[in-house]
């Protein structure tokens, strides 16, 4: 089992920035791809960015370019520094990871843009 614990949400206003952090534990030998996802109010979980464990990295269109996500597997943390945010961005955002093709979520943390 893998546990997930993220940490750096909260209220910012739109424009500003805001880095999230995620720390895996438990059995955590070799986790694979590495990533956030959002849900809005009344919306879907959408995908936000992932990285593998090499390093090779994709976004959504609606974040490229203002979102980066880095991990540190010695740490077992991975991160999403979120620039230029802008409203739209406001949701529960998840850590997530795979290994051995099994998903693992974190609880969430709220990400509030106020414009």
């Amino acid at each position: 089992q893998v546990q997930l614990v993220e940490s750096g949400g909260g209220l910012v206003q739109a424009g500003g920035s805001l880095t999230l952090s995620c720390r895996a534990s438990g059995s955590i030998f070799r986790i694979d791809d590495m990533g956030w996802y959002r849900q809005a109010p009344g919306k879907q979980r959408e995908l936000v960015a992932r990285i593998t464990r090499g390093g090779s990295t994709n976004y959504a269109d609606s974040v490229k370019g203002r979102f980066t996500i880095s991990r540190d597997n010695a740490k077992n943390m991975v991160y999403l520094q979120m620039n230029s945010l802008k409203p739209e961005d406001t949701a529960v955002y998840y850590c997530n990871a795979i290994q051995n093709y099994r998903e693992y979520w974190g609880q969430g943390t709220q990400v509030t843009v106020s414009s």
